[in-house]
């Protein structure tokens, strides 16, 4: 009884600290990466009705407008290409400029892709690098550049991670890149909590967005399939890509959530708490399945995702004619 009641005092204590707010956010400016849809369209419309002052970065114009539309004149846009430093460099005179030399609240690194994603041997370099320069290397060149006006604030960075960046279960730039963004924050707290800047990591599970369109992904994966050397593809075999097809429209479909306020309140409360988390997982599949198996043992995890992809079909005669080594 007495361990029991230990935990449940533990519990609300920690509860109790959880919920604890930050007094005012009048003033306090934001600003947020891809916001042109998805969870950063949606972050910037929730913090700026909270009475945030936000700076938003699109990709496009149309972006840009689309949300100036839908909020007030008070929310200001600014475009910003993650991969290109001279964009990111305008992008800090502009939010310098903008909040008169007191500094940067907070900074969401949200802007990112998925694409191209598929079976190791699918891909080349360029395949890897268009993915990790934008969710990686333009991460951080972004956290760097802004860094000296987080640390005049005292203020917080917030970057988004993946489940997929503590369970690696799909080729390509994704889950490498969410692997650094995972250890690029760790890092980067421990560096600045001597500042007094806090620094927050969004583990989503899978979830609906731009990102994830199901038609982008197959588009993609086609094109993946169609220059593949024939050896390759008769390793593979026609049926494989099929398969394949259809465990992406299974996971678009079945386990994406169209919830996407569930990552948002989590980069909110991040924002918003006295004493924010280090890490949040969002999405019913994220805390439940996706981070308890990244706990796991090798096997068990390995085990259990290898029933959800498919095998490739062409393997056993490949290997009769000496095609493939295994």
């Amino acid at each position: 009884m007495g361990s029991l009641t230990s935990i449940v005092f533990l519990f609300v204590c920690w509860s109790v600290r959880d919920n604890l707010k930050i007094k005012d956010v009048r003033g306090k400016y934001v600003f947020i990466t891809g916001c042109d849809s998805g969870f950063g369209n949606l972050l910037a419309q929730k913090l700026h009705k909270r009475g945030f002052s936000i700076i938003a970065a699109c990709l496009t114009e149309k972006g840009s407008e689309d949300l100036k539309a839908c909020t007030s004149p008070s929310l200001k846009t600014v475009l910003l290409n993650v991969t290109n430093p001279k964009s990111i460099d305008n992008a800090v005179t502009f939010v310098d400029e903008e909040t008169g030399g007191k500094g940067l609240y907070g900074l969401v690194n949200n802007a990112g892709r998925a694409t191209p994603i598929g079976p190791t041997d699918w891909l080349d370099m360029e395949d890897f690098h268009r993915v990790l320069d934008v969710n990686l290397i333009g991460l951080i060149e972004v956290t760097i550049k802004f860094l000296p006006l987080i640390k005049r604030s005292r203020g917080r960075i917030v970057n988004v991670a993946s489940v997929m960046g503590r369970l690696a279960f799909g080729g390509g730039g994704y889950c490498l890149s969410k692997c650094g963004v995972e250890s690029f924050s760790d890092s980067l707290r421990r560096d600045m909590q001597h500042f007094g800047v806090k620094v927050s990591i969004i583990e989503p599970g899978f979830f609906k967005t731009g990102v994830t369109s199901l038609e982008i992904i197959e588009k993609d994966l086609q094109r993946l399939w169609d220059r593949l050397a024939p050896e390759v593809r008769y390793a593979y075999g026609d049926q494989y890509f099929d398969n394949y097809i259809k465990v992406q429209r299974f996971s678009m479909k079945t386990l994406c959530s169209s919830d996407i306020s569930k990552v948002t309140n989590c980069m909110e409360h991040a924002l918003t708490a006295k004493y924010p988390r280090t890490r949040y997982g969002a999405g019913w599949d994220a805390k439940l399945f996706w981070l308890p198996l990244s706990y796991a043992p090798a096997i068990v995890a390995d085990v259990l995702l290898k029933l959800l992809l498919p095998r490739p079909v062409g393997i056993e005669k490949a290997v009769q004619k000496n095609q493939v080594d295994v």
